[in-house]
């Protein structure tokens, strides 16, 4: 194991990037968290936590390698870009091409990389995603790619445009309600990575679709109002309704519709790393605290 190397961590300041460094930082690891502005305060909390904060931005690619210098590892996740007709590919590609770059003329020696679940027909679960998975093993040495599904703090959301948080005690989506969707807390993705890093030559090349528990949206639901004591219940969203949101919400319900299936093999990576959380786990663990907050808040 190599526990005492410097490992940079992007995107610190949002779901899978904070809860890495955290992870990170409480196995006594050296972390260097890439941000955009020092002085967020989800940055100044990672420096309170013992932290190294470092400004680079993936736009400004010349404020890369310095931020990157001195690492050995690197967990990346490029933020992905939205320009006036929704996803922006190019500029995602982009973002990861910059930071690869930079970490490779640094000699950056490992990289985890995570990106999104993958589905048939959608390897690495979008084009720009996987052409910065490709990109990276043409660069870097050691590459370990992390691909999650739905994060089970999804349901935290606030649900603004009517998808996916809970609003009214109502949480809404393009699932049927009595089909397993498979969710996965980001704690159990700092989890993995935090292994990769610990043993890399165990991980190098390896790719792996990340789940922890795959309940119906029914069932979801029900453990929810369960754990928290307000009742929730669960609508999926029509194809018009879909369509008024925006394409891709469309495009992502009719895919689900047409048999389109996230498969991570939930029991394999059980056995990779027995802790992997359920969500009577997530609950009972934070989610339930969380939750029970919020939904007092917009009942």
């Amino acid at each position: 194991m190599t526990t005492d190397r410097l490992v940079v961590v992007t995107g610190a300041t949002g779901r899978q990037g904070g809860a890495t460094a955290r992870r990170l930082l409480a196995a006594g690891r050296p972390v260097r968290v890439l941000v955009r502005d020092t002085t967020a305060p989800a940055a100044k909390a990672l420096g309170n936590a013992g932290a190294e904060l470092a400004r680079g931005d993936f736009d400004d690619p010349s404020s890369l390698p310095a931020a990157l210098k001195g690492a050995t590892a690197l967990f990346a996740v490029p933020p992905a870009a939205f320009g006036p007709a929704g996803p922006d590919m190019e500029r995602e590609f982009a973002r990861g091409r910059a930071l690869t770059d930079a970490a490779a003329a640094v000699g950056v020696e490992h990289v985890v990389f995570t990106g999104v679940a993958s589905t048939p027909g959608r390897p690495g679960g979008s084009e720009a995603k996987k052409r910065i998975e490709d990109y990276l093993r043409e660069r870097i040495r050691s590459v370990t790619v992390l691909r999650p599904v739905r994060f089970m703090s999804n349901y935290l959301g606030s649900a603004p445009i009517g998808l996916d948080g809970i609003a009214g005690g109502v949480h809404r989506h393009v699932f049927p309600p009595d089909e397993p969707a498979q969710i996965i807390a980001v704690e159990d993705i700092a989890e993995f990575a935090a292994l990769a890093f610990d043993q890399p030559d165990r991980f190098a090349g390896r790719t792996l679709e990340l789940a922890g528990d795959a309940p119906t949206p029914t069932e979801a639901v029900a453990a929810i109002s369960a754990a928290t004591g307000v009742t929730v219940r669960y609508e999926q969203i029509t194809s018009a309704e879909a369509a008024a949101l925006n394409p891709e919400i469309a495009q992502a319900r009719d895919r689900w519709a047409a048999g389109s299936r996230w498969h991570a093999d939930i029991e394999a990576l059980r056995v990779i790393h027995p802790g992997l959380r359920t969500l009577t786990d997530w609950l009972a663990e934070s989610g339930a605290a969380l939750l029970r907050e919020r939904l007092r808040d917009t009942a």
